[in-house]
């Protein structure tokens, strides 16, 4: 189990450290930025894949319809996901953007009431109040919605709905959703290249680097937390995930200073108080549901 702990916080502290990797190309614009993730988290993952013998899962869901337009759509989730959160880096709403995975987990719960047809135990439905709550005093404080947050979390609570339902694992999934994606995005990155106004036709050389190393920077995360994620409970996985949105809130405030005023701290800590609720009455349930087995 240790082993496993390592392993899934390994991958949160690299996932709560991005905003550092996308400072480094923040000269190149987000929706190209994006692309070159795609294009390179595809040549790592199939090298991967290769090197590991595992293209056998991946080819015979491609040939299903039903799950070539799952996968699809999962993937225009994953690459809208990307896009938002490089934009929000970019321009100097890193904390903003650590909100949208803070409220993140609550987001699975609710779309697990909407579409899963899951039961929400009281406690839970307390927990989704009190971020609701917290929800609304940002957006009073700031005159406007937190929609960075609520995209980010939207889209990727959308794309894990769709994943829970693939038949594919982390890295084939990964793998998959790009080899969709290729068809676009190669022939527009071929197209601003050929035409000069891509970063791999006049950026300099530690961009046009940071850029090709997309791919295992997308790519090593999520292998870590696919071996974690097998080796311990889910609920340690749980509590284990605010290890990134928290890392990604001190870089905006100490690395690149971004204000954050008093008053919305008070909207940070309804949310925190939510996920706090909604953690510890896992734990408690889990602990129940074993206690009935011993």
């Amino acid at each position: 189990m240790n082993v496993g702990v390592v392993y899934a916080a390994l991958a949160y502290v690299a996932w709560g450290l991005f905003p550092l990797y996308f400072h480094q190309v923040s000269a190149v614009s987000s929706m190209e930025i994006v692309l070159h993730r795609t294009v390179w988290s595809l040549v790592f993952v199939l090298l991967v894949l290769a090197a590991m013998r595992r293209f056998g899962a991946l080819w015979p869901v491609l040939r299903q319809p039903r799950q070539l337009m799952l996968l699809l759509l999962s993937a225009l989730l994953l690459s809208g996901n990307w896009l938002v959160y490089v934009w929000a880096v970019n321009h100097g709403h890193v904390i903003d953007a650590s909100l949208g995975y803070f409220i993140n987990p609550l987001v699975y719960v609710l779309l697990g009431f909407a579409f899963l047809h899951e039961r929400l135990r009281p406690m839970q439905w307390g927990a989704v109040a009190l971020a609701g709550l917290g929800v609304a005093w940002l957006t009073w404080q700031a005159g406007q919605l937190p929609w960075i947050a609520l995209l980010l979390a939207g889209t990727f609570g959308l794309y894990g709905l769709m994943r829970k339902t693939a038949p594919l694992g982390a890295l084939e999934g990964l793998a998959a959703e790009t080899l969709l994606l290729a068809p676009l995005a190669v022939p527009a990155l071929l197209l601003w290249t050929l035409h000069g106004d891509s970063a791999l036709a006049h950026a300099d050389a530690a961009t046009v680097g940071w850029l090709l190393a997309a791919g295992p920077v997308t790519a090593v995360p999520l292998l870590l937390f696919a071996a974690g994620a097998r080796l311990i409970p889910l609920a340690t996985l749980g509590l284990l995930q605010y290890i990134g949105p928290t890392l990604q809130m001190a870089i905006g405030i100490w690395v690149f200073h971004e204000p954050f005023q008093a008053e919305r701290l008070a909207g940070f800590m309804l949310i925190w108080a939510a996920l706090a609720l909604y953690s510890l009455e896992g734990l408690w349930v889990t602990r129940r549901r074993v206690a009935a087995q011993a």
